[in-house]
């Protein structure tokens, strides 16, 4: 028995056709694991650069409207941060147009938050698209490993059973090339375990930022293009819109809550 090769390449030259199928799954599994990762750290960095430029610029303007009146820009593109301010400015410009008037009622400022949330939710699935492949992965790796494993186990024990006599020599070469289905699935859920976590936590910080300048947005639209009403703001005091909770209403048809 020449194992100068390695024990891995010895499992692989022995493996049944049953192991070779699940090998081959985990090797799919596997690039489809690793394809979804490096896009995912691609994305993630893309998107937290283009945040960086977005706010500095936002941080130099005189109105909240003059990123937006400049038209799209390529150098913002893959920005959440962007897309939200972009979505929300549209919206605010509907509502201008509607009413015929830069300040726009408590109903058209309603709008405008809707447009908000409504990007923001669909910036926070983008961000976590593709993360369902990595944890299916991570826990079903080993559990396609075990089976290929138990299946070959089972094929080695019904060969000893057939030649009537258990060996060493018998029983390693069917009993190796089970184990690899095992490592074959570890691989695939190891790897898959350590950068799902870390995603998770930079997702959630990108997400916890997105909602915080919604929030910031929102207050500075409803101070700007609120319009008055018998000489002083439709909302009450900013004060009422408590962090993380929604506005005490003196009326139903309130502006907007904060995110």
């Amino acid at each position: 028995m020449d194992m100068s090769s390695g024990g891995v390449a010895f499992a692989l030259s022995h493996a049944t056709l049953e192991g070779k199928i699940t090998i081959g799954v985990l090797l799919v599994f596997s690039l489809v694991s690793w394809t979804i990762i490096i896009n995912k750290f691609r994305q993630l960095a893309k998107a937290k650069k283009r945040n960086g430029t977005f706010l500095e610029y936002y941080s130099k303007s005189k109105s909240p409207l003059v990123i937006f009146n400049k038209g799209r820009s390529d150098n913002l593109q893959g920005s959440p941060m962007y897309d939200l301010y972009y979505g929300g400015c549209e919206e605010l410009k509907v509502q201008q147009e509607k009413y015929e008037t830069e300040k726009i009622p408590n109903h058209g400022m309603s709008a405008v938050r809707i447009a908000l949330e409504r990007v923001l939710g669909e910036s926070a699935v983008a961000l976590e698209s593709g993360m369902i492949v990595l944890a299916t992965a991570i826990s079903g790796g080993p559990f396609i490993g075990l089976l290929g494993t138990v299946w070959g186990v089972m094929d080695t024990f019904s060969g000893i059973g057939r030649a009537q006599q258990a060996t060493l020599t018998t029983m390693a070469p069917g009993v190796a090339s089970a184990l690899i289905a095992t490592v074959a699935g570890l691989m695939v859920a190891i790897p898959s375990l350590f950068c799902y976590n870390f995603l998770v936590t930079k997702t959630k910080t990108l997400t916890m930022e997105l909602d915080n300048f919604a929030a910031h947005l929102e207050t500075v639209f409803i101070t700007e293009y609120l319009r008055e009403k018998n000489g002083s703001s439709e909302v009450e005091d900013l004060e009422d819109y408590q962090p993380g909770g929604h506005r005490q209403e003196a009326e139903p048809s309130g502006a907007a809550t904060g995110h």
